[in-house]
């Protein structure tokens, strides 16, 4: 990492954690960091990831793009500003009736209803960043949700990565995070594939047997809840292993 580098990571975390003020001193600023942020957000909830850029934020605020530099190094700051922003206060837990399961099953859904509201933040959280308070508060929101389990520190968090994965990849199968310019909607995907498959049945006889009861079909809001089941069946098995060595560790620690 150069000076330059290192001096707007530095920065950034400032950003996220302390100081909300210019980088430069001056008469008292027009724009506020927040401000900035709040405008960025807007842009990309109505038109995508994509049309963010500083100069298009600028221009949405009515500033010229270099005013916005006394405020952000760049949009990779803007970008993790955003990012933090827009996940908000993690989801308390602790009064969550339930084990471990019922914990990260709250969590799931709070996540997802984030990623529907801001469905750029599923394409923006993939690039490197500093992470605030707020995206450092919702991975010990969910570590925390396994405290109780045999599992260990770096199984812990691999769990939530799963979890947070299988919600992300959900909001973007579903089509409500486009990766790109040519991507298409949920429903339009699913009835090309529809088509590709029953002319192509002969070549794809499992595909098609999975389509007659359902498969592809745009309303069915089944897939979030089949596949965090399926992610915390996964680490259920896990986490009843640990406990059984555990245990056996236990018993042979006594009999010596």
């Amino acid at each position: 990492m150069s000076k330059q580098d290192s001096d707007d990571f530095s920065r950034t975390l400032e950003l996220l954690w302390g100081g909300r003020g210019p980088s430069a001193r001056g008469p008292k600023p027009a724009l506020t960091v927040e401000r900035i942020v709040e405008c960025a957000i807007d842009i990309a909830d109505r038109e995508g990831f994509s049309a963010v850029s500083m100069q298009r934020v600028a221009k949405e605020l009515g500033r010229s793009t270099m005013s916005l530099y006394r405020y952000l190094p760049g949009k990779n700051d803007l970008v993790s500003l955003m990012i933090d922003a827009a996940l908000g206060d993690p989801p308390i837990l602790e009064d969550t009736i339930g084990d471990w399961r019922a914990k990260l099953e709250v969590w799931a859904h709070c996540y997802l209803v984030v990623l529907n509201d801001h469905p750029w933040a599923v394409l923006a959280a993939t690039l490197g960043r500093a992470m605030g308070p707020n995206e450092l508060g919702w991975l010990e929101s969910a570590v925390s949700a396994l405290g109780g389990t045999a599992l260990s520190g770096s199984e812990k968090t691999d769990a939530v990565v799963a979890v947070n994965g299988h919600v992300r990849s959900w909001v973007q199968y579903a089509g409500n995070a486009p990766a790109g310019p040519t991507d298409i909607s949920n429903e339009h995907w699913g009835t090309a594939i529809a088509g590709l498959v029953r002319d192509h049945g002969e070549r794809y006889p499992a595909l098609l047997e999975a389509m007659e009861s359902g498969a592809f079909d745009p309303t069915d809001d089944g897939g979030p809840a089949f596949g965090l089941r399926v992610v915390l069946d996964g680490i259920g098995v896990r986490i009843a292993e640990r406990e059984a060595t555990r245990s056996r560790g236990r018993r042979t620690a006594r009999q010596s």
